[in-house]
């Protein structure tokens, strides 16, 4: 038995993965254990979870990798260095990042101190780790890989073709190029300044114009070859100090642009400041220029390897609006995206990237992401019980019923029942089976609603919540029905069971769920199969049947904070928001 353990540390979404004999069996972000989004630094309660799960102890594990190489691009760091004379605390702070990194053996011994350990460590260079979690994770047997993030290992890209033995890579943008760091920085400018905010700014760019595209060209320039190179006149980050924090919490990104950007663009937007329709349509600019950058490197990609499938992965294939054009910009067909697509998803890469090396063969694929904690009906039913809510739930501002008895005798009725109030407008906590690998809730610990309202985002917003009006709500579909519901283009795979393409829905059918349709006639889709997500499949199937709809709203089970882990967790959203029902495993919790 062959037993990896892979890590992502000292960087935002720390997060730790595991491997068996070419499975992998776990894989969990820090953030839903210590309950700080994006949490950084070292992922102590991932780890111990992963082997937990399995059973296994730190002395039976074999190999431990970590997604980063301090020697990777060696030659690329000293010669930017001596060319470009950055600010000296510049290279502190990136010796001092590199030296946690190399501290893997150390951090380990003090995680699990007196134990023996036995196990190879690995530093795997950081976009490696991307993009063998994007291709060995994925049905391929050969495809062509893309990673496009921020920066890691001093690149911003990389691209490749993988096959059933490894991966080739072909080539990669350097610092301080990044297309990356260009979303981060117009992100910024546009006031939403915390980590991973670049979501809301795609959620924004529909309700705008891109009048700001000449500006955009002027910051990113497209090169013939595919490549691009960002005017560093509008940036920070190639020779300057910026304020981050790494190593722990919640992580910390200064400001990645310049003065000069102002000059170009306008007056940067204050947090909070209303969104005027110059920011709308700097946001509707932004994503235009990605996306023309990023069509700029795919058909390099593909003139280059002449392969119809395309996986990708890195902080930027999270954007599932470029995403959602893949096979009508490109000749990319079939498109594959791991449900933790970004630097969490490294601990994922790096444990398939070490299995590929002893073995010299491709591991077997993810397949579904439910890849966390779970709770047994037992436990539940403990949790329900303790003194600190027995008093609270089983008062008569509850019902409390449990699947088996007289109302609910089989799964059939107990789904029915659900589906009828998800029907009648109310709103569902659904928490189900093992924990989504990744950012999406993808029915195991989501809140689900009718998507036929038109009102059913203000009921959300208002209810539990509270974020921008602008932002959409995703549906959950039943697979075989997609092609009835959206505009799919020849030859493009039906699945998107990770919520990481945009698709446009067809004309006659956007108005019928006004509440998961965009502003530009489009949704965020997960497609749901019966075998990967039986209970939430029926439940979707009984819904349908009733409305004739095969699709619910579903939206992560949280309340500004990471997607709840445990059945306390999702107990105490229950308690302190409006939510009407919460459905914990086999128990239904009905507010009066």
């Amino acid at each position: 038995m062959t037993i990896v353990l892979g890590i992502n540390a000292f960087h935002a979404d720390s997060s730790a993965a595991l491997l068996i004999d070419g499975e992998i069996v776990s894989a969990v972000e820090e953030e839903r254990f210590t309950r700080i989004k994006h949490a950084a630094g070292f992922p102590k309660q991932s780890i111990l979870w992963c082997l937990k799960n399995s059973k296994i102890s730190i002395s039976e594990v074999d190999h431990i990798g970590i997604n980063s190489d301090p020697k990777a691009n060696f030659f690329k760091k000293i010669t930017y260095t001596l060319r470009n004379s950055p600010n000296p605390g510049f290279i502190i702070d990136r010796v001092k990042n590199k030296l946690e990194r190399s501290d893997l053996k150390k951090n380990i011994l003090s995680l699990f101190p007196g134990e023996e350990i036995n196990a190879q460590f690995h530093f795997v260079e950081h976009h490696l780790t991307h993009l063998a979690s994007a291709f060995f994770a994925s049905k391929f047997n050969d495809s062509a890989i893309l990673s496009v993030d921020g920066f890691g290992d001093f690149a911003s890209s990389a691209w490749a073709l993988g096959n059933e033995k490894n991966i080739d890579i072909g080539g990669q943008v350097f610092f301080p190029h990044s297309l990356g760091i260009f979303y981060t920085a117009i992100t910024q400018f546009l006031g939403f300044p915390n980590y991973g905010d670049e979501y809301k700014v795609m959620g924004l760019a529909p309700y705008g114009n891109p009048r700001f595209l000449f500006e955009m060209r002027e910051i990113v320039r497209l090169e013939k070859n595919g490549l691009f190179k960002l005017n560093l006149d509008y940036f920070r980050h190639g020779n300057q100090r910026l304020a981050h924090q790494w190593s722990e919490g919640s992580p910390i990104l200064a400001d990645h642009f310049s003065n000069n950007l102002e000059n170009l663009l306008g007056k940067k937007r204050k947090i909070g400041e209303k969104l005027s329709q110059m920011h709308i349509d700097i946001a509707s600019s932004v994503q235009k220029m990605y996306e023309e950058a990023f069509f700029n490197l795919l058909n390099m990609i593909y003139n280059k390897y002449k392969n119809k499938n395309i996986c990708l992965a890195g902080g930027c294939a999270a954007n599932s609006v470029a995403n959602g054009k893949i096979s009508r910009m490109s000749k990319f067909k079939k498109v594959y995206i791991q449900s933790a697509a970004g630097d969490a998803g490294g601990a994922l890469g790096a444990c398939y990237s070490i299995w590929n090396q002893l073995n010299k063969s491709k591991a077997k694929s993810m397949g579904p992401a439910y890849l966390g904690p779970s709770y047994s009906k037992k436990q539940i039913n403990k949790i329900i019980n303790d003194e600190k809510y027995k008093g609270i739930i089983f008062d008569k501002s509850f019902t409390v019923d449990v699947l088996g008895s007289d109302k609910f005798p089989e799964i059939n009725s107990f789904l029915l029942y659900i589906a009828k109030n998800i029907s009648e407008g109310n709103v569902v906590g659904w928490f189900q089976g093992s924990m989504e690998w990744g950012p999406r809730a993808l029915g195991n610990r989501s809140i689900l609603g009718d998507p036929r309202r038109a009102d059913m985002k203000d009921i959300l917003n208002k209810k539990i919540k509270r974020r921008e009006s602008f932002r959409p709500f995703a549906p959950s579909i039943l697979h075989d029905f997609v092609d009835d519901w959206f505009n799919i283009p020849d030859d493009f795979t039906l699945n998107v069971p990770y919520m990481m393409q945009v698709l446009p829905f067809k004309s006659d059918k956007s108005t019928l769920v006004p509440a998961v349709c965009h502003v530009d006639g489009s949704g965020r889709l997960q497609t749901v199969k019966s075998r990967e997500n039986p209970r939430y499949y029926n439940l979707i199937k009984s819904f349908y049947n009733l409305t004739s709809v095969p699709m619910i709203l579903n939206t992560s089970f949280n309340e500004n904070e990471p997607i709840v882990c445990s059945p306390e967790e999702a107990l105490n959203c229950f308690l302190r928001t409006k939510m009407d029902i919460l459905v914990l495993g086999d128990y239904l919790i009905s507010r009066n």
